[in-house]
């Protein structure tokens, strides 16, 4: 039976999401002395990863996702569009169940992954995605084997590393974790919008929140 072509809605949701990883990617392959990170970018792959409830409108967290693009629109005004017309296809995720966290940090967090184990982009080596944190929200010390990367979009926020004192860091400004180092953030008046690149072969296991957390 030959393949069905795809509708317009179908035509257009591709478009959307092609653009929202290419200005992902290249927002990562501009960071100075970064592009290592994503030297194992797919180059082909795309699919409709399976979401299960959490597509669309699913989480809390996501009544912040629009006010948390008009700000980002100031610095990065093609990927903000990108983002703005990708959003509502996106599989957005929770790492941690009511039994780990308390349920106002779950209503001020959530997740989507555009490339890793179950992304719209396949991969076993590299992971990435969009972290979306409500106003006034403190995430714990956690820590996972992969290095990580993170790109603030939107929202100045407290980042910690380790033992290091706390440090605000604005949109466009790197933050580098190790495998295995903790950190925390916590929001201050606007929500956090970033993305995560993790990288290694830990992509697979998951975040655990540090028992001094």
């Amino acid at each position: 039976m030959p393949k069905r072509p795809p509708s317009s809605l179908e035509s257009a949701v591709g478009s959307a999401r092609e653009d929202l990883l290419a200005g992902v990617r290249d927002a990562y392959a501009a960071l100075p002395g970064y592009a290592r990170l994503i030297e194992d970018w797919p180059r082909d792959g795309a699919r409709d990863a399976p979401c299960g409830k959490h597509r669309g409108a699913g989480l809390s967290v996501l009544k912040y996702l629009g006010a948390a693009i008009e700000t980002m629109r100031a610095h990065a005004p093609g990927l903000a569009a990108a983002l703005e017309r990708a959003a509502p296809t996106l599989c957005w995720r929770q790492t941690y169940g009511p039994g780990e966290i308390g349920a106002d940090f779950l209503d001020n967090y959530g997740w989507a992954e555009l490339v890793g184990l179950r992304g719209i982009l396949r991969s076993e080596r590299l992971a990435c995605g969009i972290l979306l944190l409500g106003p006034h929200t403190s995430y714990p010390r956690h820590r996972h084997p992969a290095e990580e990367l993170y790109l603030p979009l939107s929202g100045t926020a407290a980042w910690q590393r380790g033992d290091e004192p706390w440090r605000e860091i604005s949109p466009g400004s790197a933050v580098h974790h190790r495998g295995d180092e903790p950190h925390a953030m916590r929001t201050m008046a606007e929500p956090l919008l970033a993305a995560y690149v993790w990288c290694g072969a830990g992509i697979g296991r998951k975040s655990r929140l540090d028992a001094d957390g």
